[in-house]
């Protein structure tokens, strides 16, 4: 059984319930208790919580939907909307920042052609700008998923990216 529905007029999105059963059966047993990893393994799957999958895990697992969403929107790691498949976040702390993060974001925004937090037509890249990554000393720095660039140069941008093409 799939479910097509549209987001704010965004690509409309398929919905597979019985791999969110999976997801919410097999892997979590249907716990309230586990709300947090059920809605990360959601994530995982669609890359962001679709309003439809979180509809169907209130009624599921018997959590109010005002309650999953209270959690949703509590976490900055989940999204309400689609977001690319590479997430570049950009540390625009103060010890990024005094080593020139600024202009590595503006280079990559204008390489994008988006805005912090935003995602490209393509669906590739979302942009967002965070306070810290944790890597001061190697500062500026831009994780794009799970890898660290460090020490980057505006004029970097570009390869950088396109490993991720």
């Amino acid at each position: 059984m799939t479910e097509s529905r549209s987001l704010q007029s965004e690509k409309p999105i398929e919905i597979d319930y019985m791999e969110l059963d999976n997801i919410i059966e097999a892997q979590f047993d249907s716990e309230q208790e586990d709300l947090i990893m059920i809605l990360q393994a959601i994530q995982k799957h669609y890359n962001y919580l679709p309003q439809p999958t979180l509809a169907y895990l209130s009624a599921k697992i018997g959590v109010p939907l005002s309650q999953i969403y209270g959690v949703a929107t509590f976490y900055s790691t989940f999204s309400l909307e689609p977001r690319g498949r590479n997430i570049v976040s950009i540390c625009l702390g103060t010890a990024c920042h005094v080593r020139g993060a600024e202009r590595v974001h503006e280079r990559i925004e204008v390489t994008l052609g988006i805005g912090d937090g935003e995602t490209t037509e393509d669906g590739r890249y979302t942009l967002e700008s965070v306070r810290c990554i944790g890597c001061c000393s190697l500062g500026p720095v831009v994780k794009i998923n799970e890898n660290v660039h460090a020490r980057i140069e505006s004029s970097e941008v570009n390869t950088i990216l396109n490993q991720y093409e």
